[in-house]
């Protein structure tokens, strides 16, 4: 029970550790991805295809009609305070994977982000650090510092729920665990979730569905005209990675 339960964090730390898959969809720069076809190795493309499908189902028959309600019900600066909110509290992934590719100066915004929001901002439901200073967010997970050393992502995977990723990416999660306060672990000072890992999960998942659930129209979008969706996802997540990766 206890590996399950961990294997299903890794799939939700998936899309909030990481660039959001939903977000991933919505720069105009991707859209000539739609007919380009990948010719990489690809050892798991059977699979990866049929996860494709199951998360298009997934999300367009369960998870969309829920997020619209959810987005019916509650406010648009509601949604966003909640994200600001959890946003704020991954502070310490950012900070360390920043000072591991020695970004420093990248660092120090952060650390005042952090402390201006966390005050003034109230905990983080708001975002004076860029509103009123100008100080922006340098969002680096241990995958884009693994990536900035040279290592490759490695052969593609589609995740059951939250859908792209690389062998890189899903191995790095296990890094920025140790540091993100969300992730409940046995003996550590720091956990904001005091309970157990299901708890970690619950919450998880809701920052998952709040960040992504006015996304729809974006990810409906992108699949508009695409007449093989598993190419154009994989492209769009692995391009969408080196662009990070460059940064």
């Amino acid at each position: 029970m206890k590996k399950f339960l961990v294997l299903i964090l890794v799939f939700v730390t998936l899309a909030s550790a990481e660039d959001s898959f939903d977000e991933e969809f919505m720069d105009d720069e991707f859209d000539d991805f739609k007919t380009e076809v990948v010719t990489d190795m690809d050892p798991l493309s059977g699979y990866n295809r049929v996860m494709t499908s199951f998360n298009d189902n997934l999300y367009e028959y369960a998870v969309f009609p829920v997020a619209r309600g959810y987005v019916y019900v509650v406010p648009e600066v509601v949604r966003d305070s909640v994200s600001n909110f959890f946003d704020n509290l991954k502070y310490p992934v950012r900070l360390v994977n920043n000072l591991l590719q020695l970004k420093i100066v990248n660092a120090l915004e952060e650390s005042s982000r952090f402390l201006l929001n966390s005050t003034v901002g109230l905990l983080g439901l708001f975002d004076p650090a860029e509103a009123f200073f100008d100080l922006k967010e340098h969002d680096e997970d241990f995958g884009q510092t693994l990536g900035y050393y040279g290592v490759g992502g490695g052969f593609h995977i589609v995740l059951p729920f939250f859908g792209p990723s690389n062998v890189r990416d899903v191995g790095s999660l296990f890094v920025d665990w140790q540091v993100d306060p969300f992730f409940y672990q046995s003996g550590r000072s720091y956990n904001i979730l005091t309970q157990s890992v299901e708890q970690s999960i619950g919450v998880k998942t809701f920052e998952y569905f709040n960040e992504h659930s006015g996304n729809i129209e974006a990810y409906e979008a992108l699949k508009k005209g695409a007449v093989d969706l598993y190419p154009l996802f994989k492209d769009v997540y692995e391009q969408r990675r080196a662009k990070e990766i460059a940064e």
